[in-house]
């Protein structure tokens, strides 16, 4: 995709009569409000939130491991938005919609939060990532390649929850089992047979 996007290939003719078609073929208010779940600051709360909860739940490793996926997004994003300069559907004077750090961040955020609170959330999660991106396509902010760019940068980010399993949680059983309580008293990974 990022190829096509930089000779302006079929690919990208192909998504520029795509995006011409939608474009305000839903009010804009609708279109406006669906785009919006990508903000910064509807998702980060979102995905916060859900930290907070696995923190208390005692998983500080996955809260990490989520929080990491979200601070790669910027690393990922922004420099291709800066190598491919992209013009916008509607802007053409502006540069760098591809890929969509919206939809990336909408991506990352709700699947995060869905992982950290249960995996029964996840559908809800695609719900919302799939709005975001057909709100900002059908509202004209973004071409449907910047959009299916950012899903395919930002899948790979999503595999923390196998990170954290592998590497965090035991990592903090090993470490809490040789660590001390208040006192000196053993925690209580120590009080009984480990697996």
């Amino acid at each position: 995709m990022t190829w096509q996007v930089l000779v302006h290939g079929p690919l990208t003719r192909l998504d520029e009569r795509v995006s011409a078609a939608v474009v305000d073929s839903v009010p804009r208010r609708l279109s406006e409000l669906a785009s919006d779940l990508g903000n910064l600051t509807v998702a980060l709360p979102v995905l916060a939130a859900a930290m907070a909860y696995a923190l208390f739940r005692g998983r500080r490793a996955d809260a990490l491991f989520a929080g990491l996926a979200m601070a790669a997004v910027p690393l990922l994003v922004v420099p291709l938005k800066e190598w491919t300069a992209r013009p916008g559907p509607l802007e053409p004077w502006a540069h760098g919609y591809y890929p969509s750090g919206h939809t990336a961040t909408a991506m990352v955020a709700y699947f995060g939060a869905a992982y950290l609170v249960s995996n029964r959330l996840v559908p809800l999660a695609a719900v919302l990532t799939l709005i975001t991106g057909i709100g900002l396509i059908v509202r004209g902010f973004h071409w449907p390649l910047d959009v299916l760019a950012s899903v395919a940068l930002c899948l790979p980010l999503l595999g923390w929850p196998l990170l954290a399993a592998r590497y965090g949680r035991g990592r903090i059983r090993g470490g809490d089992a040789c660590r001390t309580g208040s006192g000196g008293t053993p925690s209580r990974s120590t009080d009984g047979p480990t697996s």
